[in-house]
């Protein structure tokens, strides 16, 4: 039977040659804090390129400064930064993946000297600062930076764009019940927890006709916090805003204990897609060809996001197909070594 997890798939207008992409991970690597991309950054995506993933996903981007999970982070908050990013962009081209990035704010999850931002005045936990509730200004110009940053990454030649939402950030903050404890039309129901999203959406798509993908915490680890129903709804809210997929994550909104297994955020995502009727992303120590394969013929997710193991191993498609017993095609210059 022929690998699905290595058939050309489309989403919109962008065909990806398979079904693997490198999940979204921080580098923490831009030693001069001014969010640019440096050497390490083209060598690192570049080389996970030339191993054969589908699609590349730049780690979590910030749109604002004060938006940046810690002073090292990549950034798209500024013009400036877009003649690295699309340099970047040609070298990933190059090889026949396509790129994306991950849009981010950070909030009350910040590891910065100055002010931080959260839609309440809760901090993390002790070893993190309190943040400063967000007025509506400074939500109008946060989804404004959204948008921003959506122009710059269709000028850097990005092929699609994810919105953070997951992990405990900035938009996760607000749809949470755990760590929105706003009055205002911005908290209090899932409807308006979700305003601030919706609106981020709705900008992003003024500069942006790509597909569109949003990473979301499936899960948040407590009880209190926001149900799987709940997730589904908001799925089905981002379906019907012109949303493209689903990236299924969990954690990271409060402090909580974890106990990972081999695709243990699977459930998630084929909890979405089948609920929600909307495409989505599987991500979760999966490991080898033989489990991503079992995830896309069955019809549990529509891609397969691999981190670790595209950190321990930049070939991981080649070992992959090997898996498999399928065989794909190598880098001329690697041929020798992949025949």
């Amino acid at each position: 039977m022929k690998s699905q997890l290595f058939s050309p798939y489309s989403i919109k207008d962008v065909q990806l040659k398979n079904r693997i992409v490198m999940s979204p991970m921080c580098m923490y690597s831009c030693f001069t804090r001014d969010g640019k991309v440096t050497p390490f950054h083209m060598t690192h995506y570049e080389s996970r390129a030339i191993g054969q993933a589908g699609l590349i996903m730049l780690e979590a981007s910030a749109v604002q400064p004060e938006g940046r999970i810690s002073y090292e982070d990549l950034g798209i908050w500024s013009d400036e930064h877009v003649d690295g990013l699309k340099k970047l962009n040609e070298r990933i081209h190059d090889h026949g993946a396509k790129s994306s990035i991950q849009l981010a704010h950070a909030g009350r999850k910040a590891e910065l000297n100055d002010t931080i931002y959260a839609p309440s005045a809760l901090a993390y936990n002790e070893n993190y600062q309190t943040p400063k509730q967000m007025t509506e200004a400074d939500i109008d110009d946060t989804i404004e930076a959204f948008q921003h940053a959506a122009r710059r990454a269709r000028e850097a030649q990005f092929d699609i764009v994810e919105i953070h939402g997951a992990h405990g950030y900035l938009i996760n903050q607000f749809l949470s019940p755990l760590t929105n404890q706003r009055s205002d039309e911005y908290g209090g129901n899932r409807t308006n927890r979700y305003r601030f999203l919706s609106q981020i959406i709705t900008a992003v798509q003024k500069e942006w006709q790509g597909p569109i993908f949003v990473r979301i915490s499936a899960s948040e680890y407590h009880s209190d916090g926001n149900t799987l129903d709940d997730m589904v709804y908001l799925s089905q809210q981002m379906k019907k805003q012109g949303i493209d997929l689903i990236d299924c994550s969990s954690g990271g909104v409060v402090p909580a204990k974890i106990s990972p297994y081999p695709g243990y955020q699977v459930p998630f995502a084929e909890m979405i897609k089948h609920k929600a009727n909307i495409l989505s992303g599987a991500v979760g120590l999966i490991t080898s060809g033989v489990q991503a394969e079992e995830i896309i013929q069955n019809e549990r997710a529509d891609l397969v996001f691999i981190g670790r193991e595209f950190l321990n191993n930049p070939y991981w498609p080649k070992k992959a197909a090997d898996d498999l017993n399928t065989q794909i095609q190598a880098p001329t210059p690697y041929k020798r070594g992949w025949s």
